[in-house]
């Protein structure tokens, strides 16, 4: 998720693309931060727990 927000933010900047495709970049860079953050600490994520 990180990596595909990444992307999209980059192609958004540097092609003539609409600007949604700049916010769905942003929103999929933030939701793969904060699920990478839960499952960093400890806290299953989508009722997964790895040890």
């Amino acid at each position: 998720m990180i990596i595909l927000g990444i992307i999209l933010i980059v192609l958004g900047y540097l092609l003539p693309v609409p600007s949604i495709i700049v916010t769905i970049g942003w929103i999929l860079l933030v939701v793969g931060l904060i699920l990478t953050l839960l499952g960093a600490v400890g806290r299953p994520v989508g009722r997964k727990t790895y040890f």
